[in-house]
This record gives C-alpha cells, structure tokens and sequence, in this order.
C-alpha cells in the first residue's frame, strides 16, 4: 500500500445495507430506539447455540431462568448432567450442583467506538453494529426487570454507566451512543482498550451477563487478563466485528483507499500478499476463538455486511434443544 495524493477520493461504496433507513454510516437515535420492538421478541433466558466460530463451549445461560446455587452430595435421583466435576474430583465424592430461580440479574455492555470503527467497506459501520447489537440487548434487559450497566470506549474519554433498575438508563446509553462522534486523537489504542476494560471490571459484580461489542484490534495480554477475570464469575458474549476487507483482499486490482485523513494505493495482484494477508486474519481469529474456548466465553463473529440484529437473533434466541448437552 503507498501512499498518493493524485487520485480523486473515491465515493463510499456499500453492499447490501442492512439497516432500516440506509443509516449504515451513522449512529442514529431513531434507529436505536426502535429496536426496543425487536426486542421484545427475544426470550426472558437468553440461550446461546454452538457455532463454528464458538468452538465447544456449552451455552453460557443455563436455559431454565436458573442460577448456581450451591453443591452437595449427591443424591440418588439427581440429574446427571448437574453433576459438580469439579467438588467430585477435589473430594473423591459425587457432587451435584443447586440451582434457584435467577434474581437481580445484572447486565453490563461494553462498546468499542473508538474512531476506527466507524468503518466499513460493505455493509454497516463497525461502529453502528456495535451500537445497535448494544441497543437491542440494553431494551431487552430492561424490560425483563435486569439492572443495567454499560462502558463505552472512545478517544474522548471513557464513558460508564453504573448499572441501575431504570427504563432511562437504556435512554441515557442511547444518547451517549448517538452523539459519541469519530474523533481522531493520539492516544494510545492498546493503552485506551486496556483502561476501558479495568472500568467494565470495576463495575462488574459477579453473576452479571455481559456483551462486550469490538473488533479486538489491537488485543494485548493485558486486555486478555481482564477478560479472563470477567469470565471466572460473570457469563460473557464477545462479538468479533470485522470487515471482509480486513478478511481478504478484493480480486487483483490497483483500489484508492481514504481512512478520512489520508488518500492510499491498494495493490493486490500478487498472489503470495493476498494469501498471507488472509492468513494473518485467520490467526487473529484463531487466537480468539482459542482464548474463548478457554475461558468458556462465548464468541460471535459478525462481518459487516451482515446483519447484526439478526445474528444475535439466531445466536441468542435458539431454542434449548440446540445447545450442546453435557
């Protein structure tokens, strides 16, 4: 890629946009709060169905409006895939888990809206998926009755709302999202990641559900170690925003590319760039999936010319049948 000055700026182009009202390139408040009639449609329990990006994790929401409890010995007639591993090998005796209706659920958002993200080369910005997956999940929350909390990240600073039992707080998250502009700063990507996830965790009691939104890039160690606190005492659904661009490189071709400052050359027509430009890809995805895996958090990945509203639909609404049994 090199750098040019000559070349006209090219015109946005997008594929098939899907969002109501064209607003692919833009927050809009309208938008977000209309989703409160989809979310409706979205279960009480939220379920999480197996995908080939997820890899063999067991759904992270139990299924039955239920919460853990507490373990003892087991009896004969319990159920056996409530059985407690864990208790029966440190003791040498079976154990079975309790569990009792679920109470004062917690959810908490993160938002990655850093300037970056208000990017697309198909589709939807990264950014207004990010706002409107998190829209979706914040009405849900609160017309099931849940306390909800939010983080956003952005150069500007960071933004948290500490999680309340309140229909406004889903309008409070909505205006912060809707006027939260792209800004260009020269703060430290990895360093305001980093920061903004400490937040979510200081904010975070165990038990909460949490929906984190980004395109994890840059992803440090550091950033992997507060995820991996959030996911020992928390349920988490990582959603893994990419462009196909960033995927693979478009059919061999000279493309002028502008990221709102500056105006570049995109060569793709030797081979050898194109497959290992798609295997980088591929090993920032594996290394996420792999992480995910670990930890047991659950991992959505999202293109963006695909719908999010729709995938969390199809992820998070499965019927209980489809969750893997164990």
């Amino acid at each position: 890629m090199s750098a040019g000055s000559t070349a006209p700026a090219p015109a946005p182009v997008f594929g098939p946009d899907p969002v109501p009202g064209g607003w692919a390139t833009r927050i809009v408040t309208a938008s977000l709060l209309e989703l409160r009639h989809a979310a409706r449609a979205l279960p009480t329990t939220l379920q999480h169905s197996r995908s080939s990006h997820s890899g063999p994790n067991h759904s992270p929401f139990k299924g039955q409006g239920l919460e853990y409890a507490e373990s003892r010995p087991y009896l004969a007639g319990d159920e056996v895939r409530h059985m407690d591993w864990r208790i029966t090998a440190r003791t040498g005796k079976p154990h079975t888990k309790l569990f009792h209706a679920e109470r004062d659920r917690t959810t908490l958002i993160w938002i990655d809206l850093r300037h970056s993200l208000f990017f697309a080369s198909r589709g939807s910005f990264k950014a207004v998926m990010a706002a409107r997956g998190a829209s979706l999940l914040a009405w849900h929350a609160v017309q099931c009755g849940h306390r909800l909390g939010a983080t956003i990240c952005h150069e500007s600073g960071h933004q948290a709302l500490r999680p309340e039992r309140h229909a406004h707080s889903v309008l409070h998250l909505i205006g912060l999202l809707s006027h939260l502009a792209p800004t260009v700063a020269d703060a430290d990507p990895t360093l305001l990641l980093e920061e903004s996830l400490l937040r979510l965790r200081r904010i975070t009691r165990p038990g909460s559900r949490l929906f984190l939104f980004g395109d994890w890039n840059p992803l440090s160690e550091r950033m992997l170690l507060h995820l991996r606190q959030l996911a020992r005492h928390n349920t988490l659904v990582l959603t893994f925003l990419y462009d196909p661009l960033e995927a693979a490189l478009p059919a061999p071709g000279t493309y002028p590319i502008r990221d709102g400052q500056h105006l570049f050359v995109l060569d793709s027509h030797s081979n050898a760039q194109r497959a290992a430009y798609a295997a980088r890809f591929q090993q920032r995805l594996e290394r996420l999936q792999l992480f995910c895996q670990q930890q047991r958090i659950a991992l959505l990945p999202c293109a963006t010319n695909e719908d999010m509203v729709a995938k969390l639909f199809a992820t998070l609404a499965a019927p209980v049948h489809a969750r893997r049994r164990g």
